[in-house]
C-alpha cells in the first residue's frame, strides 16, 4: 500500500473518531438539556395546561435521530378548572399516549449554525388520543387575551422549526362530549394521518394557507359505527376523508336508521314519536374552517352538498301521540336556538327520495306519499346573528316528483330575525293523475280518487307562527270519488255506487273551472293549531285551499267526512231517499192507473 493511500485513511480514521467524540458528547450533555427544554416548552406554550412525560429519549446525534419512549401528553384538569373560572379555557383539551415518537434525520449542524431545526419526517406509533370537547358561551363572545405563540416558546433556542412529512398510522381516537355534567362518547380505531410542511417561523402563524402551522393534514377514518344514547339509533358512515388544504370533508354512505323494525320502534317507544330513517351516499363540505371547528366547535363552510339518498319518516296512530304546543318549533326557529354557531353559504341537496308514512288506527293499513328525486339549493343557512342583521332571510329552492309522477317546485323564504317566525312559500305542481294519491287516501281516509286529471297547481303564501294565509289555483277535470267499505266489512257495491254519485255530483266539483264555467280560487286563511307541526300547518294550508277550488264549503265538507267514515250510517239514510223516490213516482202511475180506470168506465 501506497504512503499516500496511508495517510488518507489515517484521515478518514482520525474525522470518524472526531464524529463519534463530538455525537457521544453531545449525546450525554444535550440529552439533559433537550429533556429540560423539551418539557419547559410543552408546559410554556399552554399556559401549563399540558405536561410532557416518557420513559425515556433516545438521541443520537450523529444520525440525527430522537425516540421518545412512551410519551403522554397529560392535561392538568386543576388547570383546566382555574382557566374556566377565569373564561379562558379552550373547548376542547386532549390526552394523548403513544408507544414511540421517532423523529429521523435532523441537521445538527444546521441548528448549531444557523439556530434553524429541519426534520426529514417525524413517526407516532400506535398513538391514543382522547379529545374532550366541553362548550363554554364565553368563546364565542369574549375577545381572546394575547398569549404566546408556539413560536414565542422556541425562538430562544431555534429561529425556526421545519419538519417536511410527519406519519401517524393506526390511531385510536375517543371523542367525550360533556354537556350538562353528562358526557357522550365516541370511539374511532385504525385512523390514518398525514402532516406535510410544518414551519414554526416569525411569519408562519401569519400565514393563512397554513392550519396550526402545517400546509396540509389528511386524515382517513375507514367504517365506523356508533350507537346513541338512547339505544333506539344508530349513526355510521362507510368513510371519512379530509383535507385540510382543501379545506374539505368527505363522508360516504352516510346512515342514521333505527335499530329495529317499525313495529318494535313503536312498541319499544309506546307513543307515536315519528320514526326517522336516513342515508346519504355522499355527504362533503367544502372550504370548512378547520381552526374554528377545532377551536370553537363552529361549522363554517362555503357549500355542503347532499347527494343520492333518502329521507323517510313514519309514524303510527295506533299509539298515542304526547301533545305539545309546537309554536317557536319551526325547523329554522330550532337551527337559532342551536348552541354552536353555524354559517352555511349554500346546500346543494341533489337526488334524494323523501317518504312520509303513517299506520291508520282506525283501518290498520299505512298509507305513503313520497317526493321523488329532490334536489335543489338552500341559502344563507346561519345562526350567525351578526350575520342576519345583514341578510335575514334564509331561502329554499326545491324540486321534486310526488309519488313520481308530478312536477313539484316550491320556494321558501325564512326570516330568521322575525320573532313571529315570519316565512314565505310559493310553488307549482305540474300535469299528473289524481289516482297516484290512492297511496295515502285509500290507507288512512278509507276513499279512493276513481279517476281525475291534474292540470296544475299554484300557489302563493305568507305564514307566521299562528297563520298562514294566500291564494291557491288547482286546474283539474274529471275528478270522481270512490266511497270504500271499511275492512271486514261486507257491503253491496250499488249502494257504495249510490253514495259515490252524491259525493261526485253534490258534495264535489268535478273540475275547475266547474260546469258551469266558474273558476275558483282558494282565498287562503288558516288559523295554526298549536299543537301542529311546521310540516302539518303547511299541508293543512294548502288542503284548505283544494277543498275551496273543489268548491267544497264547510256544510260539504261535513259530509263528505261524514260519508267517508260512516259509509253505513249514509247507506241507511240513501236507502230511505231511495224509498221515499219509490213512492212517489209509484204514486204517480198509480194516480195515472186510477184515471185512466175512471175515464173507461165514463166511456
Amino acid at each position: 500500500m501506497k504512503p499516500v493511500w496511508k495517510w488518507i485513511i489515517g484521515v478518514l480514521v482520525v474525522i470518524i473518531i472526531a464524529v463519534i467524540g463530538v455525537g457521544w458528547y453531545f449525546n450525554r450533555n444535550w440529552k439533559p438539556l433537550l429533556e429540560e427544554r423539551l418539557k419547559e416548552v410543552v408546559h410554556n406554550s399552554t399556559n401549563g395546561l399540558y405536561s410532557l412525560r416518557y420513559d425515556d429519549l433516545d438521541l443520537n446525534i450523529t444520525l440525527g435521530n430522537v425516540t421518545l419512549k412512551n410519551a403522554e401528553l397529560i392535561p392538568d384538569s386543576a388547570v383546566y378548572q382555574k382557566m374556566v373560572l377565569a373564561k379562558e379555557a379552550p373547548n376542547s383539551r386532549f390526552h394523548i399516549k403513544l408507544t414511540n415518537l421517532k423523529v429521523r434525520s435532523f441537521n445538527l449542524w444546521d441548528v448549531i449554525r444557523k439556530r434553524k431545526l429541519f426534520i426529514k419526517n417525524i413517526t407516532f406509533e400506535s398513538p391514543d388520543i382522547h379529545m374532550i370537547s366541553e362548550y363554554h358561551a364565553y368563546n364565542d363572545t369574549i375577545k381572546p387575551k394575547e398569549t404566546k405563540t408556539l413560536y414565542d416558546n422556541i425562538k430562544d433556542v431555534f429561529s425556526s422549526v421545519n419538519v417536511r412529512d410527519i406519519k401517524i398510522d393506526n390511531v385510536k381516537f375517543k371523542f367525550s362530549k360533556i354537556e350538562e355534567g353528562k358526557s357522550s362518547d365516541i370511539q374511532l380505531d385504525s385512523i390514518g394521518i398525514k402532516v406535510h410542511d410544518v414551519l414554526l417561523d416569525e411569519t408562519s402563524i401569519k400565514d393563512t394557507t397554513r392550519l396550526f402551522y402545517t400546509k396540509m393534514v389528511e386524515i382517513d377514518v375507514p367504517g365506523f359505527e356508533y350507537d346513541l344514547s338512547n339505544g333506539l339509533y344508530v349513526a355510521k358512515f362507510d368513510r371519512l376523508t379530509i383535507n385540510t388544504q382543501e379545506q374539505n370533508v368527505l363522508l360516504t354512505k352516510v346512515v342514521y336508521k333505527p335499530k329495529m323494525s317499525k313495529g318494535n320502534y313503536f312498541k319499544t317507544r309506546g307513543q307515536n314519536v315519528t320514526m326517522a330513517d336516513l342515508r346519504f351516499d355522499t355527504l362533503r363540505f367544502e372550504k370548512l374552517d378547520f381552526k374554528r371547528v377545532i377551536d370553537d366547535q363552529q361549522t363554517i363552510a362555503r357549500n355542503v352538498q347532499i347527494k343520492n339518498g333518502s329521507i323517510s319518516l313514519y309514524n303510527d296512530k295506533r299509539y298515542p301521540k304526547k301533545s305539545s304546543n309546537k309554536i317557536g318549533k319551526s325547523p329554522h326557529q330550532q337551527l337559532l336556538k342551536l348552541k354552536q354557531l353555524i354559517h352555511i353559504d349554500t346546500v346543494f341537496l341533489s337526488n334524494v327520495d323523501v317518504l312520509y308514512g303513517e299506520f291508520s288506527a282506525k283501518f290498520h293499513q299505512e298509507g305513503v306519499i313520497t317526493f321523488n328525486n329532490a334536489s335543489g339549493i338552500i341559502t344563507n343557512v346561519t345562526n350567525d346573528s351578526l350575520h342576519l342583521k345583514k341578510e335575514p332571510w334564509m331561502r329554499a329552492d326545491l324540486s321534486a316528483k310526488i309519488m313520481n309522477q308530478g312536477l313539484l317546485k316550491i320556494n321558501f323564504g325564512f326570516n330568521m330575525m322575525s320573532k313571529a317566525g315570519e316565512h314565505t312559500y310559493k310553488g307549482t305542481l305540474g300535469r299528473m293523475q289524481a289516482t297516484a294519491f290512492n297511496k295515502i287516501l285509500k290507507p288512512l281516509l278509507n276513499v279512493e280518487i276513481g279517476e281525475g286529471n291534474i292540470r296544475g297547481i299554484s300557489f302563493n303564501m305568507q305564514a307566521n307562527d299562528r297563520r298562514n294565509w294566500g291564494d291557491f289555483r288547482f286546474d283539474y277535470d274529471h275528478l270522481k270519488i270512490n266511497l270504500l267499505n271499511k275492512p271486514g266489512e261486507d257491503m253491496n257495491k250499488t249502494k257504495k255506487g249510490i253514495l259515490s254519485f252524491v259525493v261526485n255530483n253534490v258534495l264535489i266539483n268535478d273540475s275547475n273551472p266547474d260546469a258551469n264555467e266558474v273558476y275558483h280560487i282558494g282565498k287562503v286563511n288558516y288559523t295554526r293549531v298549536p299543537e301542529h307541526t311546521f310540516f302539518k300547518t303547511l299541508w293543512q294550508s294548502l288542503l284548505e285551499g283544494i277543498k275551496q277550488c273543489a268548491g267544497i264549503s264547510k256544510e260539504r265538507e261535513a259530509k263528505l267526512l261524514g260519508a267517508a267514515e260512516n259509509v253505513k250510517e249514509i247507506t241507511e239514510g240513501s236507502k230511505n231517499v231511495i224509498k221515499k223516490t219509490g213512492n212517489f213516482f209509484k204514486g204517480l202511475f198509480k194516480k195515472k192507473d186510477n184515471e185512466d180506470k175512471e175515464e173507461k168506465k165514463e166511456k
